[in-house]
């Protein structure tokens, strides 16, 4: 992967942390032990309490669904810390500009605030200018699953940044409920997704993604903490994320700076000495 495609796939990770490499065909059969150890299974002898629970599930999964945030513009500054494999520490600015299933912005400043690349992302397209090596590249939005290997595409890419509950399924096959929150394991196409809950106001805390096959070794673990109200949206300006296989990549998302639904320019120009790749 030259330098253009390698930050770049830097830049798309860092909001998914977490990859996939294929689509699971058949059912996962077997008890579900090793994601969710402290899930209790919902098994009950009596059909009132199998009831009871099949209720509680189906509640808590419709509050967690409107707890959902809804936007139509946001704009964002985030700090990103992150280290890679090989145990070395980067810091980087990302400047995040999204236009509701339309397109995502992004603006990358590494080294002395220096803009080092620009990502337009549309339903269609994927289009970078790398500002250090004066290359401008156009993909298809194919390119965001050859990059990480999920089944990403705009409107899927915008809830991860947004903070939105990603892969959350209504298969949800156990439970667990203590003083402080509520635990749901769901399994879906691609993860089984163990994801915890305030239990007094459904906010999301954690989300363990695991891939559903089991002869692969990757999990990722993603908490969201330093909630604001802003607008009626309950916002994670802090966020968490370990990607754990071969290596493990530990990154730190801290929002500095957000707003919804302000009016936003997505400005995109390719100078005409830019090499076309």
């Amino acid at each position: 992967m030259n330098k253009t495609l390698f930050f770049v796939g830097i830049v798309v990770s860092l909001f998914v942390a977490c990859r996939s490499t294929k689509k699971i065909q058949t059912a996962i059969s077997k008890t579900k032990t090793d994601t969710a150890a402290t899930v209790v299974v919902v098994v009950s002898p009596e059909r009132d309490a199998h009831a009871d629970s099949l209720n509680f599930i189906r509640e808590t999964y419709d509050a967690i669904e409107k707890q959902k945030i809804h936007f139509t513009t946001f704009s964002a500054k985030v700090n990103v810390d992150y280290m890679g494999g090989n145990d070395k520490n980067y810091n980087v600015n990302a400047y995040i500009r999204m236009y509701n299933d339309s397109l995502i912005w992004i603006s990358v400043n590494a080294f002395l605030g220096m803009e080092a690349m620009r990502v337009l992302i549309t339903k269609d397209s994927v289009k970078l200018l790398n500002k250090q090596n004066k290359t401008y590249s156009a993909r298809s939005v194919a390119y965001l699953q050859e990059v990480t290997a999920l089944p990403l595409d705009l409107i899927s890419l915008q809830q991860i940044i947004i903070g939105n509950p990603v892969f959350l399924d209504s298969n949800i096959v156990t439970y667990t409920r203590t003083n402080n929150t509520v635990s749901l394991l769901c399994i879906g196409e691609w993860f089984k997704n163990l994801i915890t809950v305030n239990v007094s106001n459904n906010i999301l805390q954690h989300s363990k993604l695991d891939d559903v096959d089991v002869n692969k070794n990757r999990t990722c673990d993603l908490t969201y903490s330093d909630y604001e109200d802003k607008k009626g949206s309950n916002f994670s300006t802090s966020r968490k994320i370990t990607v754990s296989e071969k290596s493990k990549l530990d990154v730190r998302l801290n929002f500095r700076q957000y707003d919804f639904n302000e009016t936003l320019s997505f400005p995109f120009p390719v100078p005409d000495r830019y090499k076309r790749n």
